[in-house]
């Protein structure tokens, strides 16, 4: 039987979970995820999981935080005056925020802190320092 290997076009169904059993996403009642295996849109550890899987297949991959979206990175948390902020906005803790880097290229941002006079954000992904766990099921190799 075919394994899935790098450059295959697979779909799969999956639920990710954290280690307290969380589930942060799910294809269930969707359709199922289809990517590239190796082509760089998932993170490393979820490609790594599906190579060598069978379609119809099923497995838990334990992913840790390096293989999925990194350690947390105190460097992408920003503190800001409010009086930056669009007047009409009334951040809450986290909410999320759209920004801009220099070059005009959008980001989102979590608000972490709200005092007096200041705001801080982070950029790191909401998943970053966390180690995964993902339940999936081979559905096609193309």
């Amino acid at each position: 039987m075919i394994q899935a290997k790098k450059d295959d076009k697979v779909k799969v169904h999956y639920t990710g979970k954290l280690e307290d059993g969380t589930i942060f996403d799910s294809s269930e009642n969707r359709d199922p995820l289809e990517f590239v295996l190796g082509a760089g849109k998932m993170i490393a550890g979820f490609d790594k999981g599906v190579t060598g899987m069978k379609v119809g297949e099923e497995k838990t991959v334990n992913i840790p935080s390096a293989e999925a979206y990194g350690p947390h990175d105190p460097q992408r948390t920003v503190e800001i005056d409010k009086n930056q902020l669009p007047k009409d906005l009334k951040p809450e803790i986290g909410q999320k925020l759209q920004m801009q880097n220099p070059s005009g290229q959008a980001f989102a941002v979590t608000v972490m802190e709200i005092n007096d006079s200041k705001i801080i954000l982070d950029a790191n992904h909401d998943l970053a320092g966390k180690d995964l766990i993902f339940e999936i099921k081979l559905i096609s190799i193309n």
